[in-house]
C-alpha cells in the first residue's frame, strides 16, 4: 500500500450568512496513506429552511436565508412527525414543489439534499430540477429518489454547472403522502474521493453524517488522519473511521499533548485537556496514538479531545489496548486494515464509580465501546477486493472497570452493533457481500 496516493476532497463548513474557502492542506513528504492532500471546495449554496415561515399549502413565496423560494402545496413543518435537523424543515404533499426565485452564483458540482417521509406517511417520490437560465427552462438532474424512511437521508447529485443556477425539488408520486427536504447543500471545486484506496471513509458514512453546522448530533468532521462522526451534544464522536498501512506505523513519538478542538463550529463547547480530571475515567481515544506514528503531525492530532470518550481504566489501558496492539500485529504482518471505532448508551463505571456525565453535564459517559476492523492482505482495489471470506473483527464492550482483559471475550457481529447503533455500517460494500460477514463472530 506504500505506493498508494489518495486525495479526499474536504467539504467547507460553512455559515449560512456567509462563505469562507478551505486551506489547501499539503500532505508531508514522507506520508502515503492516509495523509490526505485536499483540494478546495467553495459552497455556493446552503439552506436549512430554518427562517422561513409559511404554515398552509397554498402557493405563495417564502423569505428564507438564502433567498426567496415558491412553496407550492408545501409548507414550513416543525412539528414532532416533521422530521428536521434544527427546527424547521419543508414539508410537501399531492405533488407539489419548492423552487428557487433567484439565481445562486458560482456554479455547482455536488448538491446535497435530505430527505425523509412525514409521521407515518408512505413511500413516495420526487426529483430535482435544474435552471442555468434564469428559471426560463429546468432540466432534471440525477434520477428520481424514492423517500421511504422517517429518518434524514441524504440524496446527493452530480452536476457540472459553471455559472449562476436555480434549482426546483419536485414531488412526483405518492398521492397525499408527505414528505420532508431539508438541508439542501451546493457546492463546487469539490472532488470527492472517498472511494479510493486508503480512504479514512473507504467503508462508507454509518450515520450519513454531514458537516452542516445544524447537525449538532451528527457532523461529519475530517481531521485529516481519520475522519468522525461529532456529536456536541454527548461531547465526543458518535463514531471514527481510518485505515491503517505500514506507512502510518513509523518512530514518532507519543505527543501526549491532549487539547480542545478548536476547529468545532463556533459557538459549540469545546471538551478541554482537563475535562475529564478527577472523573475516574480515562482519555480514551478513538483512533489511537499508536496507529499514527508516521509524523509528529499524525501522532498529534490524535490527541484532539474530539478523538475521546471517558473510557474506564481496565477498558482503555487493558482490553482496548491489547485489541490496538492486535490489529497492529496484522498490519506489520503484511495486510491493511480499515477500522470504526464508536460508542453508544449513557453510563459506565470507572475507577470513582458509576457515572452518566462528566464535566458539569457537558460529556456523557457511553454504556458501551465498540469497533469493527475489516482486514485485508496488501494490495490494490481495496473495496472490490473485500469478499464473503474476508475476516471482520467486530468487538462490543460494557464501559465498566472490572471487565475481562482479553478483547476476544467480546467478540460480536456487525449486524449485532447495527441492531445496537441503528448504524449502517460497511454500507460501501455490495449488499450480497454484506449480508455475510456482517453476520459472521470472528474466531481466529
Amino acid at each position: 500500500m506504500s505506493t498508494k496516493f489518495v486525495l479526499l476532497a474536504t467539504l467547507v463548513i460553512i455559515s449560512l450568512a456567509s462563505c469562507q474557502k478551505d486551506t489547501v492542506i499539503q500532505p508531508q513528504s514522507n506520508q502515503v496513506t492516509t495523509n490526505i492532500a485536499r483540494t478546495e471546495s467553495i459552497t455556493t449554496l446552503s439552506e436549512s429552511f430554518e427562517t422561513g415561515s409559511k404554515s398552509a399549502y397554498a402557493a405563495a413565496n417564502v423569505s428564507l436565508t438564502s433567498g426567496s423560494w415558491y412553496f407550492d402545496d408545501a409548507l414550513i413543518g416543525n412539528t414532532s412527525s416533521d422530521p428536521r435537523n434544527g427546527v424547521a424543515s419543508v414539508r410537501i404533499r399531492n405533488t407539489g414543489q419548492i423552487s428557487m426565485n433567484f439565481n445562486a452564483a458560482g456554479g455547482a458540482q455536488t448538491i446535497k439534499v435530505s430527505h425523509a417521509v412525514y409521521g407515518s406517511d408512505g413511500s413516495s417520490t420526487w426529483q430535482l430540477w435544474v435552471s442555468t437560465d434564469g428559471g426560463s427552462t429546468y432540466t432534471q438532474t440525477g434520477g428520481t429518489i424514492t423517500t421511504s424512511s422517517s429518518s434524514l437521508q441524504i440524496a446527493t447529485f452530480t452536476v457540472n454547472i459553471a455559472g449562476s443556477y436555480r434549482l426546483s425539488i419536485r414531488k412526483i408520486s405518492g398521492g397525499s403522502n408527505r414528505i420532508n427536504i431539508d438541508d439542501v447543500i451546493v457546492t463546487t471545486g469539490d472532488t470527492d474521493t472517498t472511494s479510493a484506496d486508503d480512504s479514512n471513509l473507504l467503508l462508507g458514512n454509518p450515520s450519513n453524517a454531514q458537516p452542516s453546522i445544524v447537525l449538532t448530533q451528527n457532523y461529519l468532521k475530517d481531521q485529516k488522519y481519520y475522519i468522525e462522526s461529532y456529536n456536541s451534544v454527548r461531547g465526543e464522536p458518535n463514531w471514527v473511521s481510518w485505515h491503517i498501512a505500514s506507512a502510518d506505523l513509523g518512530s514518532a513519538a507519543r505527543q501526549d499533548n491532549f487539547r480542545a478542538d478548536a476547529t468545532l463550529p463556533s459557538g459549540w463547547y469545546q471538551v478541554g485537556a482537563n475535562s475529564y480530571s478527577g472523573s475516574g475515567f480515562d482519555r480514551g481515544h478513538n483512533c489511537p496514538s499508536a496507529d499514527r506514528t508516521s509524523t509528529v503531525d499524525a501522532n498529534s492530532a490524535t490527541f484532539l479531545m474530539s478523538n475521546m470518550i471517558p473510557q474506564a481504566p481496565q477498558n482503555n489501558q487493558q482490553t482496548w489496548a491489547n485489541m490496538e496492539n492486535y490489529v497492529r500485529s496484522l498490519v506489520t504482518a503484511g495486510n491493511e486494515a480499515y477500522v470504526i471505532m464508536g460508542s453508544y448508551g449513557t453510563g459506565g463505571t470507572g475507577s470513582n464509580g458509576s457515572a452518566n456525565t462528566i464535566n458539569n453535564g457537558n460529556v456523557t459517559v457511553p454504556s458501551n465501546v465498540w469497533k469493527v476492523v475489516v482486514v485485508l492482505p496488501n494490495g490494490n482495489g481495496d473495496l472490490a477486493r473485500i469478499s464473503s471470506s474476508t475476516r471482520v473483527i467486530a468487538v462490543n464492550t460494557p464501559n465498566i472497570n472490572t471487565l475481562n482483559t482479553d478483547w476476544k471475550t467480546y467478540r460480536t457481529s456487525v449486524d449485532a452493533i447495527e441492531a445496537a447503533t441503528g448504524y449502517d455500517l460497511l454500507s460501501a460494500v455490495p449488499a450480497n457481500i454484506q449480508a455475510v460477514i456482517e453476520a459472521k463472530v470472528d474466531n481466529l
